[in-house]
């Protein structure tokens, strides 16, 4: 397949991909639908007459939302009818966007042109923590090689309920907080500014489908139908805040102070031809955990990190989507075991992504093994942690055995100084 829209062969997005997100463009305010093509969006609100399929054609003012919400809502069918639609209508040998310049000229965006926001609104927002390596690692730090995991973690996808108002979008700047820390163990706690401000490389997912009622389960097996895409995320955290606060109920105000994940929301069906082995679990999971399908992705995940006083970045960690241990349709089992509803829009944090070696830990927190090892960036800094006036992008991207690559953009933010406490 080959579109019509040229684009370079390292692009994060070829028309195998065509991610989902929402933009603003300087000659409309008006938030509006896209798909990013090259580097063009190409603008669904413009061409919904266009979505004509059998399932799609009672349903094109999905196309004219300024969220990504009602098209999330429906079932997987319909995402996959509207993917084929667009792939159709930017095939090469398809004449009905291309030769029409009238239609053509509103419905594509430059990139570069464009303000992405926040593709849905998301009611609902859960962070886990299914990184195995990660896990031991902070357990290691924080206890000791023999206790590394605690005894619940290989029989539960471990989470948390974050905070959806403060996830933002790529781009946005991010204060350092203030709160209660323990600088010294057994004196009495202090208040200012974080001193441990961190990253975590993670992934989302979008919850999509109809919603499920009070009191519904999803196993395993049924998850897919309700895993809509997957974006980048960056879930800040305040180390030393956390440290004083997580006992005995887990994060709080070291998480709440911002979460950014890139714009484009990337589907399972670009994805699927890069499903690798799930990890393996031992000891077996319950029933209701269980899939006996692969779902785990070869995402190879980046992470930059630029400071203020030099432009030269340097790649402070390459890691992958693959060494989670638990799948994203495990974590959405262990959601709704409860009966816990889901909405179209929510989001599943998968929890810092780190693997086996130094080099592919995804926090400072382990880069820096707790400040004991000062990581050296390309400017002849140091960092043991992050300093004010730090960028860190997350990237993130796949490349099949032909060689065909997609990605997911960039996941960045700036560091900005405390606001003094008055």
């Amino acid at each position: 397949m080959k579109s019509f829209i040229e684009y370079s062969s390292d692009t994060d997005f070829p028309i195998e991909n065509l991610p989902y997100g929402v933009f603003t463009s300087p000659s409309n305010e008006q938030k509006h639908i896209g798909v990013a093509i090259g580097e063009w969006i190409l603008d669904l609100n413009v061409i919904s007459h266009l979505f004509n399929g059998d399932l799609l054609r009672d349903q094109q003012h999905v196309f004219k939302d300024e969220k990504l919400n009602s098209f999330m809502g429906l079932k997987k069918a319909y995402w996959s009818e509207a993917r084929a639609t667009i792939q159709n209508l930017l095939d090469v040998n398809n004449q009905t966007l291309q030769n029409d310049s009238q239609l053509r000229e509103r419905a594509f965006v430059k990139q570069s042109e464009a303000k992405m926001h926040l593709p849905a609104d998301i009611g609902d927002y859960t962070d886990f923590y299914s990184s195995i390596h990660h896990a031991t690692n902070v357990g290691i730090m924080f206890r000791s090689k023999e206790n590394a995991l605690m005894p619940n973690w290989k029989y539960i996808p471990v989470g948390y309920h974050g905070r959806s108002s403060s996830i933002i979008v790529s781009g946005t700047p991010i204060r350092r907080p203030y709160g209660q820390t323990l600088p010294v163990e057994g004196a009495e706690p202090h208040f200012g500014p974080c001193r441990l401000m961190d990253f975590e490389l993670e992934m989302a997912c979008f919850v999509g489908g109809p919603p499920t009622k009070l009191g519904e389960r999803v196993t395993a097996k049924q998850a897919e139908e309700h895993i809509f895409g997957f974006a980048l995320m960056n879930d800040w955290s305040a180390r030393d805040i956390q440290k004083w606060e997580y006992v005995p109920l887990g994060p709080f105000t070291a998480k709440n102070l911002g979460t950014t994940i890139s714009p484009w929301v990337v589907t399972v069906d670009a994805l699927r031809p890069y499903i690798v082995e799930n990890y393996p679990q031992d000891p077996p999971p319950f029933p209701y955990l269980k899939h006996e399908d692969n779902f785990n992705f070869d995402i190879k995940l980046e992470v930059d990190l630029i400071s203020e006083k030099s432009p030269v970045v340097t790649t402070i960690s390459r890691s992958n989507y693959r060494f989670l241990y638990w799948t994203v349709k495990q974590q959405l089992a262990q959601q709704t075991i409860t009966g816990c509803n889901l909405n179209p829009g929510d989001l599943l944090g998968s929890g810092t992504i780190s693997g086996d070696t130094s080099d592919s830990y995804g926090s400072m927190l382990e880069l820096s093994w707790k400040g004991t090892k000062p990581l050296r960036l390309k400017s002849g800094e140091e960092r043991k942690f992050l300093q004010d006036g730090d960028t860190v992008i997350l990237r993130g991207f796949c490349v099949n055995e032909n060689g065909v690559r997609i990605g997911f953009g960039n996941c960045a933010g700036k560091l900005l100084p405390a606001v003094p406490f008055e």
